[in-house]
């Protein structure tokens, strides 16, 4: 049998196709009762809109995925975007990249646009804080498009590619630790997104199976950028007495963490003679850097990431209808460099045991 058709979901609600169209582009002029019907409809046939715009002159026969992203100007994104188009050119699809700039308004927009312009699936990098409205993403189950989340929306049965934030995150702090570190802190991410909260739990369950002692003081929160890691450093280790000063430093990015070293340096403080900086995803430009300053950090498989999202999304496309969520972990691993030793005694001050 072959992919339904708005003719076959108008057959099964008993209503015209120019109802159906309407219930599909949300027209307030179908009943409550009728637009019921439609939708049970859609769902039992596990109808996918497929809208005229592909079939003008020139656009037919084109496939499409968009790629929705959190913020365009980290390149860790860039990595990952390799990998999924790679897959998907292989296979005759053009990818489409937006970036919501965690804004959740923004990523509904595109979201809409993305919908609107057929798009055949999308990849999403998702927008999550207190406010956020999920109604696009319980839109496109409805609508039955096929997507794959790179970060998991609690409560949303989805599918998923994603990296253990958490046991990646407790390695690098882990590491430390067990280089006689004692006042570890954590410059924690972003609050609309999860992977922040996920890293920070990393952080505090690596404390907690040693003899220190975690509290809320050791994490900042400085944001995903070179410029806030900059920033934050800054004011963070200008204001403190010698004494209270971290050994080491855990970072939610790469980014956070290049700018970090670069505020110690401002500040008259070595690497790591002083400080131990660890980064996180292992961006590529890390193996560019000095050979004296380049960056200790928790390696996420960014290519694998992309290409096995796309994977998943493309077999869904495929497929007739929507089978069970897939939600894959891959793995993160620790790339030790030059930015972490083990804790200069001189350095260590008064406070031992990060309380």
């Amino acid at each position: 049998m072959g992919r339904p058709t708005i003719q076959d979901v108008a057959d099964l609600a008993g209503v015209s196709k120019a109802t159906v169209s309407a219930v599909l582009n949300d027209k307030r002029t179908v009943k409550e009762s009728t637009r019921s019907e439609v939708l049970e409809a859609i769902r039992r046939l596990n109808f996918r809109p497929r809208p005229a715009l592909r079939h003008r002159a020139g656009t037919e026969g084109l496939r499409s995925v968009g790629f929705v992203l959190r913020e365009i100007r980290n390149p860790y994104y860039s990595e990952i975007i390799t990998g999924a188009e790679s897959y998907l050119r292989e296979r005759g699809y053009i990818t489409l990249v937006a970036a919501s700039e965690g804004d959740f308004k923004a990523e509904q927009r595109i979201i809409n646009l993305f919908t609107l312009k057929d798009v055949d699936g999308i990849l999403l990098t998702p927008v999550l804080d207190n406010e956020t409205d999920l109604s696009h993403i319980f839109d496109l189950k409805r609508r039955n498009v096929p997507f794959v989340l790179l970060e998991e929306i609690r409560g949303i049965q989805a599918n998923l590619v994603d990296v253990d934030n958490v046991d990646g995150a407790k390695l690098a702090a882990r590491y430390l630790i067990e280089l006689g570190h004692a006042h570890i802190v954590h410059f924690a991410g972003p609050q609309y997104s999860l992977h922040s909260e996920e890293r920070e739990d990393g952080v505090r369950s690596a404390y907690s199976e040693s003899r220190l002692i975690f509290s809320n003081r050791l994490v900042v929160r400085a944001g995903d950028s070179l410029e806030a890691g900059y920033r934050t450093g800054l004011q963070y280790f200008r204001e403190l007495h010698p004494d209270d000063r971290p050994t080491a430093v855990t970072c939610y990015n790469d980014l956070v963490a290049l700018g970090l070293c670069r505020a110690l340096q401002e500040l008259g403080l070595r690497v790591p003679d002083d400080v131990s900086v660890v980064g996180y995803d292992d961006l590529n430009i890390l193996n560019y850097l000095s050979a004296t300053s380049r960056l200790t950090s928790v390696r996420v498989p960014k290519f694998e990431v992309g290409r096995t999202a796309a994977e998943i999304l493309h077999n869904e496309i495929e497929d007739a209808g929507p089978g069970a969520p897939r939600k894959v972990y891959l793995k993160a691993e620790l790339v030790v460099r030059e930015t972490s030793a083990p804790p200069n005694p001189a350095a260590c001050g008064a406070s031992t045991l990060g309380v």
